[in-house]
C-alpha cells in the first residue's frame, strides 16, 4: 500500500453512522466494516473449568465513555479495577496492574479525568469487576466492551438504552488484521492514572489479547 493510500485509511473514522476512536483502525484491505451492535456468547477456560455468558459490543466514539459509565453500575458500590497496558510491549504482550477494593464513584471520578487516554489511546484498557460475583465489564485498547457475567439482562439494558442492537453476526476489530495508535503523552497519562488508583501486578483477568 502506498503512503497516500495509507493516510487515507488512518484518517477515516466514520463508516456510515458509527464513529471509530482515535485507538483503532481497520488493516489494509480489510473487509470489516466497523458498526455499532453487540452479540452474545460463551466465553470458556478449560484449565480454570470456567463457563460465563458473554457479551460483546462496538459503540460509536462519541457515546464510548459514557456508555462504559453506564455498564459499571450493575457492579455495585466497591470493586476491584484491572489496568491494562501495552505501551512499552514489544508484541502481542501487555502488563495488567490490579487495585482491590475501590468505592465505584471514587473510581468514576479519576476515570472521567482521564476520558481522553480511554477513548482514544490503543494501548490502554481497563476491566472493572465485582468483588462477590463472577462479573466483569472490560474497555479493552479495541475500544470494544466484553462482559462476563452469569446474568447480563442489567447489562443488555444499558445498551439498548444507548441504542444499541443485538446482532447475529457483529464482526469485531479485533478480530481481522488492524492497527493501534498511541503516543508519548498517553504513555505519560496511564502512568499518572496508574498512580492515581495505586494499582499493583496482577496475575490474570479473564482476556487474552501493536501503533501506527
Amino acid at each position: 500500500m502506498n503512503s497516500d493510500r495509507l493516510a487515507a485509511l488512518l484518517s477515516t473514522n466514520r463508516y456510515g453512522e458509527f464513529t471509530l476512536p482515535d485507538a483503532i483502525r481497520p488493516g489494509p484491505g480489510v473487509p470489516i466494516r466497523p458498526r455499532e451492535g453487540y452479540r452474545v456468547d460463551i466465553f470458556r477456560d478449560r484449565e480454570a473449568k470456567v463457563r460465563l455468558p458473554m457479551l460483546s459490543a462496538a459503540v460509536s466514539a462519541e457515546r464510548l465513555f459514557d456508555t462504559f459509565l453506564a455498564l459499571m453500575e450493575p457492579l455495585g458500590e466497591v470493586v476491584h479495577v484491572v489496568l491494562e497496558s501495552s505501551h512499552e510491549a514489544a508484541s502481542d504482550n501487555h502488563t495488567d496492574l490490579r487495585r482491590d477494593h475501590i468505592d465505584m464513584p471514587v473510581l468514576a471520578s479519576y476515570l472521567c479525568e482521564f476520558e481522553e487516554l480511554l477513548t482514544h489511546d490503543g494501548c490502554t484498557g481497563i476491566a472493572v469487576l465485582a468483588p462477590s460475583q463472577s462479573i466483569e465489564v472490560q474497555f479493552d485498547e479495541h475500544k470494544l466492551f466484553h462482559i462476563y457475567a452469569a446474568d447480563l439482562k442489567p447489562f443488555k439494558r444499558v445498551l439498548r438504552r444507548a441504542g444499541l442492537r443485538r446482532r447475529k453476526l457483529l464482526p469485531l476489530i479485533s478480530e481481522a488484521e488492524h492497527l493501534h495508535h498511541t503516543t508519548d503523552s498517553y504513555a505519560d497519562d496511564f502512568q499518572q492514572l496508574a498512580m492515581r488508583l495505586g494499582v499493583g501486578d496482577f496475575d490474570r483477568v479473564y482476556s487474552d489479547e501493536g501503533s501506527w
